[in-house]
């Protein structure tokens, strides 16, 4: 459903008499965000470039464009998560049923996230498997458990049974990983980083526990959002210590900034997307544009308490906020009140399948280890030569990324 019904932008008629199921601009900024992520992650690799091209490090007080990539895809999930409530309580208005569902997805990221982490650890001796070849079966039984199959209900028993098959395989790769400390000590699982996605799972739990309960108030997720800085502005100035050694698993909350930045998201969803008296362009557009300003401003003036993403303070968390909502501001202005699409082409199926996409790099990353494929580790990783490689690299994956869209294979939580 397309969120806009009148000729002009700048119309007062009311433009919805519903929320939208699905936004093109959500679709293509999530899109731009993985292109973007793909891009800085092979970067990284790349000598000889100025520091802003990485991210800053964590005793300098400063961002860079590195550093708001991961914050940008906190935003848009929390940019969806108001529609994605919506229609599974459309479909099943069961609370139990959307708190398990909101489990399920918050492990299942975390589990993926474990295995990207701790690939690295494995040890082949104790393990009696390569760090490689158990990453990419422990990818492959998640696909199968994951994969969204448009036959399902032609073959219900098979699409069944493969997601059984693939359940068995993570289980039992887990089962049997065993790593070595730097003592020389047998380990299991490291879960004191559970990489970006479990890092979203765990997020994304976090706000579900504040959002879900408080869902048909309007003005919640600000309330909720200013709740969020307050705690991250008492966490960073040491004021509240008491979080900063747990684990994020157990307190899904951390210092409240990646929090904070999701429920910026479902904030703007709610300028944007709701069911309420802002139902013109017009006022969706300066709202959305004030809420932006003034995350900013609000940025500026916590500074005095530093800036980094590294140390998650308040300003990097807010400034994320204040860009991401302009940036959707104009991308709603101009895909989904204007039409223009088409110039997204190239990321618009990886904002569709996310997921898939955010995974091939990894699956690229342990194939070449499989097979000891090491040329570009040592041949166009400096200066110019290796940003043009890490740009075609990214234009590759986005490549992959259509090819398999359009072969309908998506992985889906």
């Amino acid at each position: 459903m397309n969120a806009a019904t009148e000729a002009s932008p700048l119309s007062t008629a009311p433009i919805a008499t519903a929320p939208p199921t699905r936004l093109a601009s959500i679709d293509i900024m999530r899109g731009l965000t993985m292109a973007v992520m793909i891009f800085v992650n092979e970067l990284d690799g790349v000598k000889g470039l100025p520091w802003w091209t990485h991210h800053a490090k964590g005793n300098w007080n400063v961002m860079t464009y590195v550093d708001m990539v991961y914050p940008f895809f906190l935003f848009i999930v929390g940019l969806s998560f108001p529609i994605a409530i919506r229609q599974r309580l459309k479909k099943n208005n069961s609370i139990p049923a959307l708190w398990s569902h909101v489990l399920l997805r918050s492990i299942s990221l975390v589990v993926l996230g474990l295995t990207l982490a701790n690939a690295d650890r494995v040890n082949p001796a104790l393990t009696h498997l390569s760090p490689a070849v158990w990453a990419l079966t422990t990818l492959i039984g998640a696909a199968l458990v994951l994969r969204v199959d448009s036959n399902a209900k032609d073959h219900p028993a098979l699409s069944r049974n493969l997601r059984i098959a693939g359940l068995i395989i993570v289980a039992v790769m887990f089962a049997i990983f065993r790593g070595t400390n730097r003592n020389g000590g047998v380990t299991w699982i490291d879960i004191s980083y559970p990489e970006i996605l479990g890092l979203i799972g765990c997020t994304y739990l976090a706000v579900a526990i504040l959002y879900i309960p408080t869902r048909r108030w309007l003005l919640a997720p600000f309330a909720w959002l200013i709740a969020l800085i307050t705690f991250n502005c008492l966490c960073t100035a040491q004021i509240i210590t008491a979080f900063r050694h747990v684990p994020i698993l157990i307190w899904p909350f951390d210092n409240g900034a990646m929090a904070a930045i999701m429920m910026g998201g479902i904030a703007t969803s709610a300028i944007f997307l709701g069911d309420h008296r802002w139902q013109t362009v017009g006022k969706k557009m300066s709202l959305g544009a004030s809420f932006g300003v003034i995350s900013l401003a609000a940025g500026f003036l916590l500074s005095p308490l530093g800036i980094s993403k590294i140390r998650a303070t308040p300003t990097w968390a807010l400034y994320d906020i204040g860009a991401a909502a302009l940036a959707f501001t104009l991308l709603y202005w101009l895909c989904d009140i204007k039409k223009q699409t088409g110039w997204a082409f190239f990321v618009r199926p990886a904002g569709a399948n996310t997921l898939t996409t955010y995974l091939l790099p990894d699956f690229w990353y342990f194939l070449t280890m499989l097979f000891g494929f090491t040329w570009l580790d040592t041949h166009l990783n400096h200066g110019l030569s290796g940003v043009m490689r890490t740009v075609a690299f990214t234009a590759i994956i986005l490549a992959i990324s259509g090819l398999l869209t359009r072969m309908k294979f998506r992985l889906q939580l």
